[in-house]
């Protein structure tokens, strides 16, 4: 059935093609119920071989990339030995992927293979119980997180324990650099390790090297041809050899410019552990794991395990599993695909900093993302440094060991604005990211490090200690009387079991000849003030209510002028709603209390018969945050069997959640039915089957996702170089709206509009790059470039502290700059600084950008705009603004199987209520999760004044000091409700809005209208073709019309009056939020066939 889609509140009507009637790419539509493959037959590595050389030896029939080749023994050939191979590699996908609902992650009762997962009774089979006691604070993007970070790396004693993906030693944790050289990371490792601190760093160990499938050739088609069974026909026999032979030999020919992984340019692991432990012996840094096969791993892994083989998709599916690791990529000890993907930093094993932000380049940002860096009046006002002025989708990190190198000129291009999320947290919940670190630690040493008895390395020790652990109810069968109750963990070397100790209070004791100190901690409790009675979830302790009470004050209501001076008059009608409800809300929660007092009563006397809650809070009325550590990890990452309890809480939460789901994720790409191979994470599923229960009851449910509009860093999405980029969007549209099997498709078979129930949306801002007069002036006057006074001060806050006045070799031009800029009067327009960026003008109190001042030099002002895409890396679900998953697992297979990336994360259910609102009944919602919720949610639509840098509030502070959030105020009130319809035509009106200006200005894509590549041609080709060369500095033939993200100039009349309508639509602007396109490249196969996109590397995008 295709329903009709209505007019959705405040926004657009959605075309019907968005959902539930697509075109399949040969052209006729997949009917329901039948699956999509075999339409235009799978990809795989013999159809795509013979793709590759009949698209250059042979003619099309019209030139049109949906045209059949004509047969012939070449098609004869390939078509035979494809059937061949292409079985033998879909046994190896169901060996390896799993077949049958045990591996497919549909419902938190899933079960696993014996032997091969993780079997804790915890719940969501986390290696981790669920832990009170905590205090946990939410930090909205990198500035006030690394700011905090460098609070505690300042008062550290003991540890300093770091997992990251990638660190760069020569990050700033604050601001600009200038006034802040001793704050950037190594130095404060380095001062750190001189005061006795043991820092011990993991990071992930990146692909050195072009891997191909040339390691497997001529030995594997020799091989694979040898085992033919002796009974095989001579012409099969024959076509065969030739055709492995042809295959090998195209793919060795194309493989020298597309390797099956091209090797990443962006990190350097090398750089960062030498760099670091360069400073002091105190300094340890692990990398890990290993890629490249040598002689032996290939003999011994690989042709000895393949030495029953015989060409057949059952007797491939039966192959020992480390020869079908081989073929696939990876063995026990060669990883080519996964990385650890984990952002861990533990101080002093009291404070954990986790979430979605690497302490690495490009990631510090503010809540208004500057993409603009110029400071004509003052190089000292220089933000991002070298090369953390990065936009990946014009040119990725280059050689970061010289990390004042950045080709990037800032003076024609903007950065790219990162948008994240991340916590820290204190309380007994620590000891399991204790026990995480330890364990990966110890996994690696003994791995790698134990034969080099080198004594910087050592493995760790660490008493586990089961405080505050709440005991979990499940439905399968209790552990044996004699099995004692208490944390489980994989025992390794080093980690003792003395869940009985005391320790400070759940910490480890601290060093001899040292006091204990905890960081933020005083006698009252965590973060300063007695922690409020809690409520665990339901099934597991029983449930009590807060105390009817409101827990903050009520700001004051300004008048409509103010308002309206602070971006809400044209939104917000005259509060007051939640004043008329504050009686009701009483009534209610004292009505509850009375209704479950059984309960409550219950939950005291079970709280004052545990042992373990006495001794670490005193009594049972202070018991904190409970919180939860899940994770991703196999025996490959961690040494542990399979664990994806992320994975299992994703699923539980959002099909126990009641009103409202948000996610916001850097990708979304899962599975509703396991015809969307390869893909085989549910929790589309889960998505589904929640939704599809609202509607039948005619419940008011929502479920909004955020994410990136390209998710990778792709610069032309038209480019063969984009084809990684292309999958994943493929695999996202296939999860969202395409296929036959999508989470719109399925609802909408069911009769419903999904866009009543779930919608999808991206980010994007804009800047204006100050190359104005000012900068010409100051240029003129110094006699020095702008780009080569600014690389000498990128050089110099790399040097120790002092003083940068003084005159120094290679420091001329920087010092020239600044002495003829120090006489120019920088008390007012362009020349105070100010308005180096306009990104605070679409935020909360900014300026009109219309009255924004501007002084014409080497270029007008409508050529200093720019425009990019905010790419979102936060991995976050909130649920009724109750519970809260954060942490570094993105929504795809690779961070939620468990046995691709590694990943940690934190579930948090913060007893602590706030009045609130839920489709316009009084609503009691935790703190933490919608204090979180609503700051984002402020941000995206522009209702945050703009963050300043250099003057931190709380939210810049560590743990210990709790989160400031102004509840009560206008802004507060627009998006307290996320189910009301006030809130809904703001939030789809703002993003329509701002979607149609960008549309209009910058012509980025995706974009709605696209939707072929013909489409794409003509929206987007034709005024931007190889505009990412351009600015990485090619000499092409024929540069593009405009430079990369810059304004589509001939949408608007010449001279100051198009200025002046470029501005106008600017000034319409409100903070980042636009809609995301589900149109986008709709009539086309996005990723199209290659070499390196097929059934054997297909997952890695996933």
């Amino acid at each position: 059935m295709d329903p009709r889609p209505g007019q959705q509140s405040g926004g657009r009507e959605d075309d019907p093609l968005a959902y539930g009637d697509y075109p399949a790419s040969s052209g006729r539509r997949i009917q329901e119920g039948e699956s999509d493959e075999g339409v235009e037959g799978e990809r795989g590595l013999i159809g795509d071989t013979y793709r590759k050389v009949r698209d250059k030896y042979m003619p099309q029939n019209d030139g049109s990339s949906q045209s059949k080749p004509s047969g012939g023994l070449g098609s004869f050939l390939f078509g035979k030995l494809q059937g061949v191979v292409q079985d033998i590699g879909s046994g190896i996908d169901q060996k390896l992927g799993g077949t049958g609902p045990k591996h497919s992650h549909t419902h938190a009762g899933a079960q696993c293979d014996n032997g091969m997962h993780n079997t804790s009774q915890h719940r969501y089979g986390s290696f981790a119980a669920q832990r009170t006691g905590n205090d946990a604070k939410w930090y909205v993007d990198g500035c006030g997180y690394m700011w905090a970070v460098s609070r505690a790396l300042e008062q550290a004693t003991e540890s300093i324990w770091i997992l990251d993906w990638w660190l760069s030693p020569e990050l700033y944790l604050r601001r600009p650099p200038s006034n802040n050289e001793q704050y950037r990371l190594d130095r404060m490792l380095q001062a750190a390790a001189q005061r006795g601190v043991k820092v011990n760093v993991i990071v992930y160990k990146e692909v050195t090297q072009a891997l191909t499938r040339k390691y497997l050739s001529p030995t594997l088609p020799d091989y694979l041809h040898s085992l033919l069974p002796r009974n095989t026909d001579p012409v099969t026999r024959a076509l065969s050899g030739m055709g492995l032979a042809a295959t090998f030999l195209s793919l060795e020919h194309v493989e020298r410019e597309n390797p099956l992984i091209v090797p990443p340019l962006t990190v350097c692991s090398y750089h960062t552990k030498h760099a670091l432990e360069d400073l002091h012996p105190n300094i340890a840094v692990f990398r890990h794991p290993d890629h490249l096969p040598d002689a032996q791993t290939l003999s011994s892994s690989f042709f000895s395990s393949l030495q029953h083989l015989s060409l057949s998709a059952k007797t491939a599916s039966q192959l020992p599993e480390d020869a079908l690791k081989a073929i696939y990529g990876m063995n026990e000890d060669v990883v080519l695909y996964w990385a650890h993907h984990e952002k861990l930093c533990l101080i002093d094993g009291k404070i954990a900093f986790m979430g979605g932000l690497d302490l690495c380049y490009g990631r510090w940002d503010t809540n208004q993302h500057p993409i603009a860096d110029c400071h004509p009046s003052n190089l000292d006002d220089i933000i991002f440094p070298g090369q953390d002025y990065n936009n990946a989708r014009i040119m990725d990190f280059q050689d970061v060991s010289h990390y004042q190198d950045n080709k990037l000129d800032r003076r024609n291009s903007s950065r790219m604005g990162w948008s994240d999320i991340s916590i820290s947290l204190s309380g007994p919940v620590v000891e399991d990211l204790r026990a995480h670190f330890v364990e990966r630690w110890n996994f690696i040493y003994n791995e790698k490090y134990d034969v080099r008895k080198d004594t910087r390395y050592s493995r760790l020790t660490f008493n586990q200690n089961a405080a505050g652990t709440v005991p979990h109810q499940t439905s399968q069968a209790p552990p044996a009387a004699s099995q004692p109750s208490q944390t489980c963990y994989p025992q390794q070397a080093g980690y003792q079991n003395a869940s009985s100790s005391q320790n400070y209070e759940g910490h480890p004791p601290p060093a001899q000849g040292r006091p204990p100190q905890a960081y933020g901690q005083t006698p009252q409790g965590y973060g300063g003030q007695p922690p409020n009675p809690y409520g665990a979830t339901q099934g597991q302790v029983p449930y009590f209510p807060p105390p009817p009470v409101s827990s903050r004050d009520i700001g004051g209501q300004g008048s409509d002028e103010e308002d309206a001076a602070r971006g809400m008059g044209e939104y917000m009608a005259t509060p007051g709603s939640h004043h008329q409800h504050r009686e009701r809300i009483e009534e209610k929660a004292t009505s509850l209390q009375e209704n479950m007092m059984g309960r409550f009563e219950a939950g005291r006397q079970y709280m004052s018969g545990n042992e373990h809650y006495s001794k670490l809070h005193g009594h049972s009325q202070e018991a904190g945050i409970p919180c939860q550590i899940v994770r991703s990890c196999t025996k490959w990452s961690h040494g542990v069997p399979t664990e994806h309890s992320v994975a299992n809480a994703y699923i539980s939460i959002i099909e126990n959640s009641r009103h409202f789901v948000y996610i916001e994720n850097q990708f979304f790409i899962t599975a509703c039915t396991d015809a969307q191979k390869p893909v085989k994470n549910k929790i589309g599923a889960a998505i589904v089957e929640r939704i599809l229960r609202a509607a039948r009851a005619g419940d008011k449910y929502k479920i909004i996702v955020i994410i990136p509009a390209v998710p990778g860093f792709a610069g032309d999405l038209k480019d063969d170089a984009s084809l990684g980029t292309r999958a994943i969007m493929e695999f996202q549209y296939n999860a969202i709206n395409r296929g036959g099997h999508s989470i719109m498709e399925m609802i909408a078979r069911e009769g419903f509009d999904p866009t009543e129930y779930i919608r999808f949306y991206n980010l994007r801002n804009y800047d204006r790059l100050n190359v104005s007069g000012l900068m010409q002036n100051a240029e003129r006057k110094s006699g020095v470039n702008y780009e080569d006074a600014r690389y000498e001060h990128d050089a110099a806050v790399e040097l120790p502290a002092g003083d940068r006045s003084a005159p120094a070799p290679g420091r001329q031009n920087y010092q020239q700059y600044q002495q003829a800029t120090t006489n120019m009067n920088r008390q007012q327009g362009l020349y105070t600084g100010e308005w180096d960026s306009v990104s605070a003008c679409y935020m909360l109190g900014g300026k009109d950008i219309r009255d924004v001042p501007w002084e014409n030099g080497n270029i007008p002002e409508i050529q200093a705009f720019v425009s990019e895409e905010l790419y979102i890396h936060s991995k976050v679900l909130i649920a009724d603004d109750r519970i809260v998953i954060c942490g570094s697992a993105n929504l795809n297979d690779r961070s939620q199987l468990g046995d691709h990336d590694s990943e940690i994360a934190c579930i948090i259910e913060d007893p602590i209520s706030v009045d609130s609102y839920m489709d316009g009944k009084p609503h009691r919602a935790a703190r933490f999760a919608a204090t979180l919720r609503r700051q984002l949610f402020r941000k995206h639509l522009g209702l945050l004044a703009p963050q300043n840098m250099e003057q931190p509030n709380q939210n810049f502070e560590p743990i210990g000091v709790p989160n400031t959030y102004d509840y009560g105020s206008r802004e507060d009130q627009a998006v307290m409700d996320p189910l009301s319809d006030r809130f809904l035509d703001l939030w789809n009106s703002r993003a329509q809005t701002n979607g149609d200006a960008f549309g209009k200005i910058f012509h980025p894509v995706p974009h709605d209208s696209v939707l072929t590549w013909k489409d794409y041609n003509a929206f987007y080709e034709v005024f931007f073709k190889d505009s990412d060369e351009n600015a990485e500095g090619k000499d092409l033939k024929k540069p593009a019309k405009y430079k990369w993200g810059h304004v589509v100039e001939s949408n608007f009349s010449p001279g100051d009056r198009g200025t002046m309508e470029v501005k106008e639509l600017l000034s319409t602007i409100r903070g980042t939020l636009v809609d995301m396109p589900l149109l986008f490249l709709i009539k086309e196969d996005i990723a199209k066939e290659g070499i390196s996109l097929n059934a054997f590397t297909e997952e890695v995008y996933t």
